[in-house]
């Protein structure tokens, strides 16, 4: 387990030379879409570009929140305005929100994302509803 080296451009190890990639730059974004998945255990903000590619994402479990914290509004502000962080780099300004969940995180989340300088175009609400709900039981005999 000897020191690991970073080869530099030109350099040779043992009579070969190297080829050296140089890491491109984040591709630079202006319109995105954003998720949000709110339970009544969590918060978990996404961030995509329009063809749905993430470029970024947080929980609030990964920020450190444990147990009942996790679900608080606040812990989905802090969520959101990490996941604005790691995109300030690709120049995202726009997003359409979409949200699933009715946990206690929803709006939180949506102000958190307005909050650390986004604009946000519109909100959609995906949150999955029963049609019909759960089978009956069978009738009881006697």
């Amino acid at each position: 387990m000897g020191k690991k080296r970073v080869a530099q451009k030109g350099d040779t190890v043992s009579g070969l030379k190297v080829q050296v990639k140089e890491t491109a730059s984040k591709k630079k974004v202006s319109r995105g879409i954003g998720y949000i998945v709110s339970t009544y255990n969590n918060t978990m903000v996404s961030l995509a570009d329009l063809s749905g590619n993430t470029l970024a994402w947080s929980s609030s479990g990964s920020l450190g929140f444990k147990g009942a914290k996790k679900a608080t509004p606040y812990a989905a502000t802090m969520v959101a305005k990490t996941v604005v962080e790691k995109v300030k780099k690709t120049g995202l300004e726009d997003i359409k929100v979409i949200i699933k969940g009715v946990g206690p995180g929803r709006e939180a989340s949506i102000r958190g994302l307005a909050a650390a300088g986004l604009n946000i175009l519109s909100i959609k609400d995906l949150t999955p509803v029963p049609h019909n709900g759960v089978r009956p039981r069978k009738p009881r005999r006697v």
